[in-house]
């Protein structure tokens, strides 16, 4: 690089789209593009530690498309996906040596709408957490507060994107993996039906999982960044891309959280959304959320009826990092044992904790199938409490950023994500707000040890970004849940 390109001044928040309108039309090349992204990179990687396997100087490989419509797009890409000549450890060290030997279908994808994918960003170990952290690549911190992670499991992605390493990130959701990181971070995600994208080629941590599945999507600084992602791999695929949406006419909302009440600036953050979409002429409903409770003990039932089976398969041989041993153990405990042990804990005052050993644990495939039908059942009836909505609008998190080391304690702050999971519904994060001062210590005194860790995640988060979730109603599609979030992305 000459002195004078080296002096010239980074512009702010570059967006995927403005890229590639500059690509296709001449004005910038992709090897300067990507010159810019490794300076950044350079001056984030020692305060993030995101993008855990950078490719090298093979990073253009062949020449992008420059007609392509994600030309010159830097862009990330979750560990979990195979990217050729890296590794897909998942956070596990037996796994270090193990080369990628060919690229991921969306990886593919991507790099034939011409976008330079610069390498794999961080996962929490197995992916068994909403926590970066690891002991391969280490631990992932928040770009505005290295005590705090930037959520999971799509959390090293969610890092870089919100530090303007890249605009757009891969990752995939199916807890909540992507809308989670992006409102601790303060970005935009969209996490598409199963039809859309599918698993895009990620490693199955969970082979045996039945009824509901990961779902590739993505992660960018603007919901137009999404928008221009999804469609174009959309059509890709061999659909005929997303349909666009005009302005919805009807939005419901709730503010509850499930078994965490939510943080005062995360019933603020659905309250200033909706105020949005209502001043763009909107009409908004109030709606009743404890489906949306219902739902997520549902999901982590199901998600837990092998007894993690699968994920102690995965880490045979190698000692979990304490976060994910204390899951793995509750996961696995007889359903002889959890009445008596739950008891045990409402005793001592673990309320949230007995609540969830009794929705969980290990079902022969006799209850499991009970458990798919009632899924089937809930999904008619939430389709009845949203009936003429073009949309819902609601939280993602009951609190904002986790602190290190909180993860396993809160498990269940992400439960409002969890319906748009079960049900197979299309569902977005867009950023709101930012924590008050007068918003961080709002909680009553609790026994509870994990209303103490949301009293304590709370605390100090002043300025810390809050957003709210989008997710489509039963045979509602991308296109409209994109479009409700840019008008409350622009309503800001």
């Amino acid at each position: 690089m000459t002195g004078e390109a080296a002096a010239s001044p980074e512009p702010a928040r570059e967006s995927a789209v403005a890229i590639v309108a500059d690509v296709q039309a001449g004005r910038r090349q992709p090897a300067e593009i990507l010159q810019r992204f490794e300076r950044r990179h350079a001056a984030a990687h020692p305060r993030i530690n995101a993008l855990v396997q950078p490719l090298g100087a093979e990073i253009l490989g062949d020449s992008p498309d420059l007609a392509g419509p994600l030309a010159g797009v830097p862009v990330s890409v979750k560990e979990c996906f195979p990217v050729r000549g890296l590794r897909t450890t998942l956070g596990i060290p037996a796994r270090a040596g193990l080369i990628d030997e060919a690229d991921a279908e969306i990886v593919r994808r991507l790099r034939e709408a011409g976008a330079i994918v610069v390498g794999k960003a961080n996962v929490p170990q197995a992916m068994y957490l909403h926590e970066t952290d690891n002991p391969v690549w280490g631990r992932t911190n928040h770009p505005a507060d290295p005590a705090r992670g930037p959520g999971g499991s799509s959390g090293g992605d969610a890092a870089l994107v919100a530090a303007g390493v890249v605009p757009l990130a891969v990752g995939n959701d199916l807890a909540g993996s992507l809308r989670q990181p992006a409102h601790a971070c303060g970005i935009a995600a969209i996490m598409p039906r199963s039809t859309v994208l599918g698993e895009g080629g990620a490693f199955d941590t969970l082979p045996r999982l039945q009824g509901v599945r990961p779902r590739a999507g993505f992660l960018a600084r603007s919901v137009g960044d999404l928008d221009l992602a999804v469609g174009c791999l959309a059509t890709a695929r061999g659909s005929s891309g997303l349909s666009r949406s005009s302005l919805p006419r009807k939005v419901g909302w709730w503010d509850t959280t499930g078994p965490i009440a939510p943080s005062p600036a995360i019933r603020r953050a659905v309250a200033e959304a909706v105020a949005r979409l209502a001043a763009a002429g909107v009409e908004v409903v109030a709606l009743d959320g404890r489906l949306a409770e219902e739902a997520a003990w549902l999901h982590l039932a199901i998600l837990s009826a092998d007894g993690a089976a699968d994920i102690r398969q995965l880490l045979q041989g190698c000692r979990p990092i304490p976060a994910v041993g204390r899951l793995l153990g509750l996961a696995g405990l007889s359903q002889r044992w959890r009445p008596l042990v739950a008891t045990m804990a409402r005793c001592l005052g673990r309320g949230v904790e007995a609540r969830g050993l009794l929705a969980t644990g290990p079902r022969t495939p006799a209850e499991l199938a009970d458990l798919l039908a009632a899924r089937e059942r809930l999904a008619a009836r939430f389709a009845a409490v949203v009936a003429g909505c073009d949309a819902v609008v609601c939280p993602v998190s009951a609190v904002p950023a986790l602190r290190h080391g909180t993860a396993a304690r809160l498990v269940l702050a992400a439960a409002p994500c969890l319906l748009a999971n079960l049900l197979d519904l299309a569902a977005g994060a867009v950023p709101v707000t930012q924590v008050q001062p007068g918003e961080t210590a709002a909680r009553p005194w609790s026994p509870d040890p994990v209303l103490r860790a949301a009293a304590a995640t709370d605390r100090d988060s002043e300025g810390l970004p809050v957003g709210v979730q989008v997710i489509a109603p039963p045979g509602g599609t991308e296109a409209t849940v994109l479009a409700t979030m840019r008008v409350i992305e622009l309503g800001g």
